[in-house]
């Protein structure tokens, strides 16, 4: 055996030499590579057109995953615009429209989902200074939901420059913008759509900017007396303490004093099985928490003739009813925040995307018809239309009625934070 194998000083040297040979190789790629990322980014900052590959409808499990290559502290570099979009969605699937919750999915997730896939979010959810107008529950819908926040600009900015932050176009510009409702809708779920963008200023807040919201409720006419319902309704009218009509949240709400602008109930063109859809519309300043569902309810009681009209008085009046009475509040689904205002707000959508959101709705309204006509179908088939035959002739017993001023009351807002301060005393002294 030669010497030159049999020397160990000889095989390490041959073996660190080999190394540093393996180590130089993989800098030059690395280098290789950080100078054609300069280049695509390069590329990508000065590009002027913008397409967006259509994605299939595939359910993301987690809604953190982001878009492989898609580096949001980059895309920080390219010009930004502080825009408002106003969204329609239809409820029933998510479990809000909030993603603090951590339940997926929800509007606001699908939304941010479709900002990484445009590559249009510019930073993170946080520097984008983001805010939405209503925050709605599980189930409800919307066709005049209100968000702003940064997003990537075609226009060259004249507002500031670092080495954190991309120009800020400040100018109500809007010849060669990106088409921000073409190009999301593109990749939205059928669900979610975007009505129409608006540059705002950049002290405009989606939520504190607002000036009034109108929710609309849908319900079937069946026996109700709409005649006492509107009465009542009209008692929400002006500035009232609404904590026995909502779900009080003691912990970060401590004003229940809300002003109600306008009540009207009224028919749609809607009509099924000789009953009739109608609808109250309550627009206000702000709402609190189940607010208009715990409104609704009480005016279907009324309705129904279990309870008169002055319940509400006895309801708004928090110094002799100082305590929510429980009942149930009234179904999710047939909400809708029908729209937000604000001052000299003008949203626009071009007319390709224009043509192209009609095109969908009606699509959507027309596979809702079709299933319609599916449970139409199944109702003749079985012959459950034949009403009398379901009951033999007899009706169902109702549940007895308690009047709600008789009934078992929810703590008061005092007495909830009597028990919170308790706790957090408890909590301190422990700790000490």
């Amino acid at each position: 055996m030669s010497k030159e194998v049999s020397d160990p000083h000889l095989r390490d040297t041959d073996l660190i030499a080999s190394l540093q040979s393996l180590v130089d190789s993989l800098k030059q790629r690395v280098e290789e590579l950080e100078a054609e990322n300069t280049k695509l980014s390069s590329r990508l900052s000065s590009s002027r057109c913008y397409e967006v590959v259509d994605s299939n409808r595939t359910t993301i499990k987690n809604s953190a995953e982001k878009i492989p290559g898609y580096n949001t502290r980059t895309m920080n570099r390219h010009c930004k615009r502080y825009v408002a979009l106003k969204i329609m969605y239809f409820g029933q699937r998510f479990y809000g429209f909030a993603s603090e919750a951590h339940m997926d999915p929800t509007i606001e997730s699908e939304i941010f989902k479709a900002f990484e896939k445009t590559r249009l979010l510019v930073g993170d959810k946080k520097e984008s200074q983001y805010s939405r107008c209503g925050r709605t529950d599980k189930g409800v819908s919307s066709v005049g939901q209100v968000i702003a926040l940064f997003l990537r600009s075609n226009l060259k900015g004249t507002g500031v420059n670092n080495e954190n932050s991309g120009d800020i176009v400040l100018e109500d510009r809007y010849e060669g913008e990106i088409d921000y409702v073409r190009v999301l809708n593109r990749v939205l779920p059928n669900d979610i759509r975007v009505l129409g963008w608006c540059p705002v200023p950049i002290g405009f807040s989606a939520r504190f900017s607002c000036l009034s919201r109108e929710y609309k409720y849908f319900f079937w006419r069946e026996k109700l007396n709409l005649l006492a319902m509107e009465s009542a309704g009209k008692k929400f009218v002006g500035e009232h303490d609404f904590r026995n009509f909502c779900k009080m949240d003691a912990v970060n709400v401590h004003n229940y004093r809300r002003n109600i602008t306008s009540f009207e109930i009224f028919p749609s063109d809607v009509r099924y099985d000789g009953d009739e859809l109608w609808a109250f519309k309550i627009r206000g300043s702000a709402f609190l928490w189940h607010q208009v569902r715990c409104m609704v309810s009480v005016l279907f009681m009324i309705g129904q003739g279990l309870e008169s009209a002055d319940v509400v008085d006895a309801l708004l009046d928090t110094d002799k009813t100082m305590r929510k009475p429980q009942y149930a509040i009234a179904p999710e689904l047939p909400l809708v925040l029908q729209s937000c205002e604000f001052e000299s707000l003008n949203f626009i959508c071009s007319a390709d995307a224009r043509q192209a959101l009609r095109v969908h709705l009606v699509d959507q309204c027309r596979s809702y018809q079709l299933q319609a006509a599916i449970f139409h179908e199944a109702l003749f088939s079985s012959g459950a239309e034949n009403h009398s035959s379901l009951n033999n002739g007899t009706s169902k017993k109702k549940a007895s009625h308690v009047l709600l001023i008789s009934r078992p009351t929810e703590p008061s807002y005092e007495e909830r934070r009597m028990k919170l301060n308790s706790k957090t005393q408890g909590s301190t002294t422990g700790s000490l």
